[in-house]
């Protein structure tokens, strides 16, 4: 399969950061991602090279922009830039929530957000094997920047217990039933507050958490099918389905370095 962007990925408990590096385009490339929604804040930051991100009615190209959770969107990237996940339910993706997106789904960011951090992420992007250490706390100071001071929207303690424990649950059975009772509500109860709290069914929820267990795998040197196993997928091609819908890329078009 075509190997379209190099990708460095460091990943963390409520977040990831992606430092990628895509070839110019050409003929035999699509100029954009497919339409795609993944629930994250997404954050786009230009190391030098140039994206641009449509929404159904907008455009907007970099040099930092931030798409909200669950935005259906489409992509494209010439050169060096880096992207930022932040897990909506997390204090500080909240947080980011409440300040970014009141004027829409798809919102430009001041260059005074990341600085010097824009700065010291071009400077990884030009190493050849830039160090996940290195990354990550660069990835969590950005968070740290985007949030800012604001105290974060109220989570209900029941959602929170239920968020906490699928990221601690690494080899528990974790389906709605074991959720609702831990939450010490009906499954039904559970479902309907899941979605009224997240905006999302538990059921899509748990499978995103699974993708970013999956790439987190794949960055410790797991090929694509161990990695998709230790997430909890049947197989690749479920993972890799997956992933091209809330990337709007397949796995195997990227390569890790």
């Amino acid at each position: 399969m075509e190997q379209l962007a190099q990708v460095r990925i460091a990943a963390w408990q409520g977040g990831s950061l992606w430092l990628l590096n895509t070839a110019p385009p050409d003929a035999a490339r699509p100029p954009r991602t497919g339409v795609h929604a993944h629930h994250a804040v997404q954050v786009v930051i230009s190391l030098g090279g140039r994206f641009r991100l449509w929404l159904a009615d907008q455009e907007l190209a970099g040099p930092f922009a931030a798409v909200a959770p669950d935005a259906p969107h489409q992509f494209d990237a010439e050169g060096a830039y880096a992207i930022l996940f932040v897990e909506p339910e997390s204090p500080a993706g909240r947080a980011i929530i409440a300040a970014t997106f009141s004027g829409g789904d798809l919102r430009p960011l001041p260059a005074s957000t990341f600085s010097p951090l824009a700065g010291e992420l071009a400077a990884l992007a030009r190493t050849p094997a830039p160090g996940e250490a290195e990354l990550t706390e660069i990835g969590r100071a950005l968070v740290q920047a985007l949030a800012g001071d604001r105290p974060p929207a109220a989570v209900d303690a029941r959602v929170r217990k239920v968020i906490a424990w699928v990221a601690q649950a690494h080899d528990d059975p974790i389906d709605l039933g074991a959720a609702a009772r831990l939450a010490n509500l009906s499954p039904s109860r559970l479902s309907h507050l899941f979605v009224e709290q997240t905006g999302l069914s538990f059921k899509t929820y748990l499978l995103w958490i699974r993708l970013t267990r999956a790439v987190r795998l794949m960055t410790e040197g797991l090929s694509l099918t161990a990695a998709a196993h230790g997430a909890g997928f049947s197989d690749s091609a479920h993972f890799s389905r997956t992933f091209r819908r809330m990337f709007g890329l397949a796995p195997a078009n990227l390569t890790l370095v």
